[in-house]
């Protein structure tokens, strides 16, 4: 899969005072007009919430919290369907919780547990479509029958979409990719990908510096399997990586990881690939807080790599002998 990029695992978190005292407000009011504005006001809430979860540093604590987090949003959104704050919370956090905490334990697992690791990729997919669906009713709030538009025509259809819709753009397009690549068994699912490309691409046109560089992070493993697109796929990842790295300052792992294991392991450099990691391990979490979280998520994973790289790398031939 292309490493999702995750820019925050917090921004959907609300603070908690201003949500227990709307849900309390709201669901033990007889009128349903004060309900249904309590609930609004939560979900302006986790649309602009703190950044509680991105700034942790313990990424335990958030893989058991967030799924309450998660339900509470579809809980919301039962009440008030057509909230894009609320939305995009879904879309994010779910695309989020499927790639930090369970695609991610499925990677782990796979060497010895290759049916167990099957079935988080499955539950994996699930989530990503779930978060898939979020994002496309989020956008049609305000462009009605957009998925319709998009399976007509891709290209077209997104030219609908403006500056505002970046965001949800963003998050339905990667869970959307994550979804057809955690496991290629879904035919039907893999003829979708022209409508997630589209959508990325005219965010990339859209707004570059998005979450800090967040879609040239994606797009450094998505050019690697791009179909129909000129010139070397290496080359077009290297620009998104240093457009990435430049957007976030350097302060973001994301980019490193995702560079070393899409272009450095098909190219088999394993000097590079080592390299990057370090470099990825090497990023202070605390620098940038509101990164914390995602940065030793993924710092996890560099972790991961480089214990495999035996594994991971052909042997190097022995060297002649004078």
């Amino acid at each position: 899969m292309k490493q999702v990029p995750l820019p925050s695992l917090g921004r959907p978190v609300l603070r908690w005072h201003c949500l227990l005292a709307a849900i309390a407000v709201g669901l033990s009011a007889g009128c349903n007009s004060l309900k249904h504005v309590a609930v609004n006001q939560v979900g302006d809430a986790f649309a602009s919430g703190s950044s509680a979860f991105a700034t942790d540093d313990d990424p335990e604590l958030i893989k058991a919290a967030a799924p309450f987090s998660l339900k509470l949003i579809e809980s919301l959104l039962a009440e008030t369907p057509n909230h894009r704050g609320l939305r995009l919370a879904g879309a994010s956090g779910f695309t989020q919780y499927a790639y930090a905490f369970v695609q991610q334990d499925a990677d782990e697992l796979e060497a010895t547990d290759l049916a167990g690791a099957n079935a988080l990729r499955a539950r994996a997919r699930r989530l990503y479509l779930r978060a898939r669906d979020h994002g496309l009713h989020g956008l049609e709030v305000t462009h009605p029958d957009l998925a319709a538009a998009l399976r007509r025509d891709p290209r077209a259809a997104v030219r609908a979409c403006t500056a505002e819709d970046v965001p949800l753009m963003y998050w339905t397009a990667a869970a959307w990719s994550a979804a057809i690549a955690v496991m290629k068994d879904r035919p039907d699912l893999i003829a979708e990908l022209p409508q997630a490309e589209a959508l990325m691409d005219h965010a990339l046109e859209l707004n570059e510096s998005f979450d800090q560089g967040s879609i040239h992070t994606f797009m450094i493993t998505y050019e690697m399997a791009r179909q129909g697109a000129k010139g070397d796929p290496a080359v077009r990842a290297r620009v998104h990586f240093d457009r990435a790295v430049t957007l976030s300052g350097g302060h973001q792992a994301a980019p490193y990881v995702a560079f070393a294991e899409a272009v450095c392991l098909p190219q088999q450099d394993r000097a590079q690939f080592t390299a990057l990691l370090h470099t990825a391990l090497a990023i202070n979490p605390d620098a940038e807080p509101n990164s914390r979280l995602v940065n030793l998520v993924l710092q996890r994973r560099a972790r991961w790599l480089l214990s495999r790289v035996d594994d991971l790398f052909l042997p190097e031939p022995p060297t002649a002998k004078p």
